[in-house]
């Protein structure tokens, strides 16, 4: 599956729920919103039909999203189908990892590789204040739990912020040190207008760098198909990886190979574009496996070939990253 500018689509982003357990103030106003009505969001047979339908297009990657997909119940038994799948896919997870210490032995039986971790900060009061919730030391115990079941390697997501947690660049570098794991720093994108943060609030990926010379020189790292749009590097001594994604500042268009499925059954080919094709009109009006790959083909060829988020205002997409799925 190819879009109309070349790119190979092989990669599927998959949101089984709009509901989150946190209420991050980059991702919700601190009164939560309105979520999707039951009836709205996709059946785990309905999303197991559109996964189907986009490894036979070709999808040899699929990652499984929300809002938070641990809050959804049922969520290892689908990680289970989507892994036993005829091609095979390779099936990951994002999550914020409030409920990964519970899961994450029958999610490694159910066939998950990997797992991406949401943590912006490593200090109890702080997590309390981004998020409007308890939860670090839960975090920490789901990134122990996650090594211990093998889903290696383990990717930490952060969003580094002026004046919020840009003081915790190092300490979340060092963790590469002793870990294995991979610490990632995303720009913020600034997907909603009416949150905390604007724009300017977002640590531009050269500042994080520059820090970053404080452990000496990185060592830059070849590309890996994993890495996805990351830039690798290793610290002088660590045994794990730094990430950085330069998300607004240099983004990735060229090499995007992906799309997007989020819970109400909408598909999209960009994060920062509105265009969006209802998958429902195929799985609940009666159409067949054909109609609903011509829908997917049509997402895939609808894809713009680079993306136009200019600010945090008019020219957002209409819904929240918890609705999209990242």
């Amino acid at each position: 599956m190819h879009d109309q500018f070349g790119r190979k689509i092989d990669y599927l982003r998959l949101s089984v729920t709009d509901r989150c357990n946190l209420r991050c103030r980059y991702c919700m106003p601190e009164e939560g919103v309105v979520g999707l009505s039951h009836d709205d969001v996709l059946r785990y047979e309905e999303l197991l039909r559109v996964a189907a339908a986009s490894c036979r297009l070709g999808i040899r990657k699929i990652r499984v999203t929300g809002g938070e997909p641990l809050v959804r119940r049922g969520i290892v038994g689908f990680i289970g189908q989507l892994a036993n799948l005829p091609e095979k896919p390779e099936i990951t997870l994002t999550t914020n990892g409030i409920r990964l210490a519970e899961y994450a032995p029958g999610l490694k039986a159910a066939g998950l590789s990997r797992v991406n971790i949401s943590l912006d900060t490593l200090k109890a009061e702080r997590f309390k204040s981004l998020t409007r919730r308890e939860g670090l030391e839960q975090v920490l115990a789901g990134i122990t739990a996650v090594e211990k079941a093998g889903m290696l390697p383990i990717k930490i997501n952060v969003v580094p912020l002026r004046n919020v947690n840009a003081d915790e660049i190092a300490d979340f570098a060092r963790l590469t040190l002793e870990h294995p794991w991979e610490v990632r720093f995303i720009e913020y994108m600034p997907i909603s207008a009416d949150l905390d943060f604007a724009a300017e609030d977002g640590l531009p990926m050269a500042e994080v760098e520059a820090s970053l010379g404080a452990f000496g020189a990185l060592e830059p790292l070849p590309r890996a198909e994993a890495a996805g749009p990351a830039r690798r590097y290793r610290l002088p001594g660590a045994i794990g990886q730094i990430g950085l994604i330069p998300s607004t500042s240099g983004h990735f268009c060229p090499e995007c190979n992906r799309l997007r499925v989020m819970a109400d059954g909408r598909v999209r080919g960009c994060l920062f574009d509105d265009h969006e094709i209802d998958l429902k009109q195929v799985l609940r009006g009666g159409g067949d496996d054909q109609a609903l790959e011509a829908l997917l083909l049509a997402a895939a060829c609808g894809k713009p070939e680079k993306q136009q988020l200019k600010n945090s205002g008019k020219n957002a997409p209409r819904r929240r990253m918890h609705g999209i799925g990242g």
